[in-house]
């Protein structure tokens, strides 16, 4: 659905940091500077070492693609929610909220071009807060003109407020894997 990305592929570029582990984590049985991270464009959870040294903030953005490095090391491995922290998991919304925002005009678009799944749901049905009637609305606004920012369309469509909180409460249950239909995540 919102998949058409990085020339399709599924390789996150910057990463936002859920928590961090200066001596490691013996959990995990590594002994050098580690972070949970959530990577920007697919919600990719990861848990990254860090080179000697580097000192990252909680919700921070860090480069992690295939070129130089700054400040991480090498990524270890994905993650299933089960396996972050507690305090990563806290800072999961967000971190979110942080990447929504960045990449505002994408989830945008999806409001603008999202369609049905079958002859009975439509996509953005499975979004809390979007019931048959705030669905109406949104087709019929998005007919007389595309959205152009959250604002937009909290403003033209009677019903639907704070849009940001529900795509994080909404890739939240699909990283989860509380949702099986995958609208945001990989």
């Amino acid at each position: 659905m919102f998949k058409k990305r990085l020339e399709n592929s599924k390789i996150e570029e910057y990463a936002v940091i859920l928590d961090f582990l200066p001596l490691g984590d013996p959990s995990k049985n590594l002994r050098e500077p580690t972070a949970y991270a959530i990577g920007e464009y697919y919600f990719t959870l990861l848990l990254l070492t860090l080179k000697q040294g580097t000192k990252v903030e909680y919700l921070e953005e860090v480069y992690i693609g295939s070129s130089k490095r700054e400040k991480v090391k090498s990524i270890i491995k994905r993650l299933k929610y089960e396996e972050l922290t507690l305090l990563a998991k806290e800072n999961l919304e967000n971190a979110i909220m942080k990447i929504l925002e960045k990449y505002e005009s994408k989830f945008v678009e999806f409001f603008n071009k999202a369609g049905p799944i079958n002859v009975r749901l439509h996509s953005l049905e499975l979004i809390p807060g979007i019931g048959k009637a705030v669905l109406d609305r949104i087709l019929e606004e998005r007919e007389r003109e595309p959205f152009k920012s959250y604002n937009d369309i909290e403003n033209r469509v009677k019903g639907l407020k704070n849009i940001k909180k529900i795509l994080a409460q909404r890739i939240i249950k699909e990283i989860s894997g509380e949702e099986k239909i995958k609208l945001f995540t990989a």
